[in-house]
């Protein structure tokens, strides 16, 4: 049986595979594609309107228990909006 994760943007939950992990590395919010990296991560749907009402409800910052004041790297961002346009459909390290 699958982990079950809780999506911070829509709150519903989801097995583990569906889910993107975010962390915090260096004050910034940063996409853990294997989900291997340490510390507290909080998952989310790889949507726009996920990742989008997470932001805008600052649910990262409260499931990470981090300051409101890390965000993003551009990088980062770039990254998503390729993953919901199709580009590099690898999520959580699957093949």
């Amino acid at each position: 049986m699958e982990p079950v994760r809780t999506c911070v943007g829509c709150r519903t939950r989801a097995t583990r595979s569906t889910l993107l992990r975010v962390v915090v590395q260096n004050e910034l919010l940063v996409f853990d594609e294997k989900a291997v990296m340490p510390g507290r991560g909080a998952w989310v749907h790889p949507t726009s309107d996920c990742v989008d009402t997470a932001r805008r409800r600052r649910a990262f910052t409260r499931a990470l228990r981090v300051p409101a004041s890390v965000d993003f790297a551009e990088s980062d961002i770039q990254t998503i909006e390729k993953r919901l346009n199709g580009y590099g459909n690898k999520v959580n390290g699957s093949k």
